[in-house]
């Protein structure tokens, strides 16, 4: 079996991490008035590097910032696309739980201009955790994918007065990613992961429905989606490393779409110009390991099995059984461990302690030693 020098790692996270109870008092003494912006950064710094201290810890090889700095995982970057703003309304999404239904309820955004690239979007944060990381650990920058710009508010959200031709708006998008990519490679960044829940939720029939009702072709909006990603990576600096994690949604330990990669996996696998995805298999709507049949040869899978939306550990023969399982359907040598989703997609976190986040981290770097060594 042969071991993982570049990512993704055998033993690896998808990325955010609870923030902890000072960063959260902080940022709302910030909102507030009470402390300024450099008093604010001041605590993030330090919890960033404890947050890299906790994964090293852990036997993780790669780090991430906890998305600490973040309210959201994607539109704290969208908002920071030239053209692109929070628009007056609302848009509400149904996010489910075993106790029964949330709302999450954000602004939609608006595409008021030509999109493209004003300055590169979390330069310096990535920059902190670069330091931060030191030798050994790999640092790990996560930003929404290209796609979620367009997915939450379909064409309704562009301004045909702006793009009277949509193929322009895809055009301008992956010019503006291929941009911020290649900005990323000047400083440093040797992993990059793309958060993308479109490609998931498009497995889901009640998510395509929905999709179809707006006026999207929802048979095909997964192949448009994979063109996308792929201009956005077209020049992308040797030697970076591109993961994509399909979620089906992690807001306080609750989900959106169901069912399992069977509808986008052809395409998905096939075509996706990344080097890993990361897959969420943590529970029975997550589907089978069948889709993972049509990976080919050289790209990763780096399979969800521990949940980040309870606290209770997984056992170490339970979550080997499974990689057995998927390891019928594509090479062990391609399969990797992580948990399903983020810790804390949102500034809210799901519904567990640090200690119980912390726990699970190590429960993946010790199963992954012992089925990969």
């Amino acid at each position: 079996m042969s071991v993982r020098t570049k990512p993704p790692f055998r033993a690896d996270h998808v990325g955010s991490l609870l923030r902890p109870p000072e960063l959260l008092a902080a940022r709302d003494d910030h909102a507030q008035g009470r402390i300024d912006a450099a008093r604010l950064a001041e605590v993030e710094d330090a919890a960033v590097g404890d947050a890299v201290r906790m994964q090293r810890e852990a036997g993780l090889r790669s780090a991430t910032d906890g998305e600490f700095r973040r309210t959201s995982w994607h539109m704290d970057f969208i908002y920071q696309l030239g053209g692109i703003s929070p628009a007056d309304e609302k848009i509400k999404v149904q996010f489910h739980n075993e106790a029964g239904d949330i709302e999450f309820s954000t602004a939609a955004l608006s595409v008021h201009d030509k999109v493209r690239l004003e300055h590169t979007i979390f330069a310096d944060h990535f920059a902190f955790l670069r330091d931060a990381a030191g030798d050994g650990v790999t640092p790990k920058l996560t930003i929404p994918s290209p796609n979620m710009v367009h997915y939450r508010g379909g064409p309704a959200s562009i301004d045909p007065k702006v793009y009277p031709e949509i193929e322009e708006f895809w055009a301008d998008l992956a010019a503006a990613y291929a941009e911020q990519v290649k900005r990323l490679g000047e400083l440093g960044c040797r992993y990059l992961q793309l958060d993308d829940t479109s490609l998931a939720y498009l497995n889901d029939p009640a998510q395509r429905a929905m999709i179809k009702e707006r006026g999207d072709d929802a048979e095909h909006l997964h192949l448009r989606y994979i063109r996308q990603i792929n201009a956005s990576l077209a020049g992308r600096p040797e030697g970076m490393n591109v993961t994509t994690h399909m979620c089906r949604g992690n807001f306080r330990s609750s989900w959106t779409a169901e069912g399992g990669y069977d509808f986008v996996a052809e395409a998905l696998f096939g075509e996706l110009e990344v080097d890993g995805f990361f897959l969420e298999f943590d529970d029975e709507r997550s589907g089978g390991f069948e889709p993972l049949r049509f990976v080919p040869p050289g790209k990763m899978v780096v399979l969800g099995l521990v949940t980040t939306k309870r606290g209770e550990l997984e056992s170490k023969d339970d979550l080997k059984r499974r990689i057995d399982e998927a390891a019928r359907h594509v090479p062990l040598d391609q399969i990797c461990l992580s948990p399903q989703c983020g810790f804390s997609s949102t500034v809210e976190g799901n519904v567990l302690s640090a200690e119980e986040q912390a726990a699970k981290l190590r429960l993946i770097a010790e199963t992954a030693e012992e089925v990969w060594g």
